[in-house]
């Protein structure tokens, strides 16, 4: 099954708002949930769209209410998502730092108490489209065990940066894990029946596995060995206990639907401006770019920029168990959605 990028937006809002969700909220799931699936994060697009509707159905995304700025100064502020979409809540969150990065120069903004928000690499282009440097931080539930341990206690602790350009071709964002894949690519390779490459998990002894499942219940390895496990270490701290999150094994619910979720984020944005200038910066960036290129060099962003062009053009492939899940969630509110897909 195959499935249009406006079809799919159309989707998911219609599913949301039949869950009771606002619709100024199911419009930004919708448009981060897209995006995901535009760029080949399918991990983090309509993949884990049954996640968010289960966690709808167990209360702990929360269709009522509202986030809350709970500490404030001029450059920093830490949000209380109350347990709102991660889509919306991070959303808000960075237009706050980035209208706080225009006025001193750097805006920084934690959250604790939200959800899951699918691929941190919207967020930080948000600040780029406005010629800032966008940096997002996040935590997960345990995935990577300590390094020379075989029990999972760190996330798979994201890092994105997005970087402004002058040039229209240029598309320059990092959006990684800390560890050796994301999550999300172990539990599609569990919903399709299929086996991981080697050398991406530990079973829950400590041993090599290609087994997703198996994987799951064990542990992810972090990318780069030692480095990689100790960028992990480093950013659980700084989603975590810097603002106000769980850490550790108290991180809980950005993979399982029926619990609160406990993870946390941290939000950076720095404007040019107030540094070497944006014009002078974005020439630079260009510049380094161009070097890049004419060495044929690849630029973070670039497959990015080649995904999105081929899922514009021929749409996003649906497989059979995602499509029965899609259909089953609709027909629990008597929506329709056949006329979306075509084969």
């Amino acid at each position: 099954m195959k499935l249009s990028i406006d079809n799919e937006t159309k989707l998911i809002e219609e599913i949301l708002q039949a869950y009771g969700v606002e619709k100024r909220e199911a419009t930004i799931v919708a448009e981060v949930i897209t995006d995901g699936d535009l760029k080949g994060f399918s991990t983090h697009g309509l993949g884990r769209f049954p996640q968010y509707i289960k966690s709808i159905e167990a209360g702990t995304i929360k269709t009522d209410g509202d986030y809350e700025i709970e500490k404030e100064s001029p450059s920093t502020a830490l949000i209380n998502g109350n347990h709102k979409f991660g889509h919306y809540v991070t959303v808000k969150a960075m237009d706050l730092a980035i209208k706080k990065a225009s006025e001193t120069g750097v805006g920084v903004v934690g959250i604790h108490n939200s959800n899951h928000y699918g691929i941190a690499g919207f967020y930080a282009d948000l600040a780029s489209i406005q010629d800032m440097i966008g940096i997002v931080i996040s935590n997960t539930e345990p995935a990577i065990a300590p390094f020379g341990g075989n029990k999972a206690l760190l996330g798979t602790n994201p890092i994105t940066i997005s970087i402004p350009s002058d040039d229209i071709n240029n598309y320059i964002c990092l959006d990684m894990a800390t560890s050796i894949t994301a999550r999300g690519k172990l539990l599609e390779a569990k919903r399709k029946g299929e086996e991981l490459p080697e050398g991406m998990a530990l079973d829950k002894d400590g041993k090599p596995t290609t087994d997703p499942e198996a994987g799951l219940e064990g542990s992810i390895l972090p990318f780069g060995g030692f480095k990689g496990y100790g960028l992990a270490f480093m950013f659980e701290i700084l989603a975590g206990p810097l603002v106000a999150a769980a850490f550790g094994e108290g991180v809980k619910g950005t993979a399982t639907p029926g619990v609160e979720c406990t993870k946390g984020d941290l939000l950076i944005v720095i404007d040019p401006e107030f540094f070497a200038g944006s014009m002078q910066f974005k020439f630079y960036v260009d510049q380094f770019v161009r070097e890049i290129r004419e060495q044929n060099g690849v630029v973070p962003g670039d497959r990015e920029v080649q995904n999105i062009a081929t899922n514009y053009e021929n749409g996003i492939e649906i497989d059979k168990v995602l499509y029965e899940q899609l259909t089953d969630i609709a027909k629990a509110k008597d929506l329709d959605i056949t006329e979306y897909f075509e084969e």
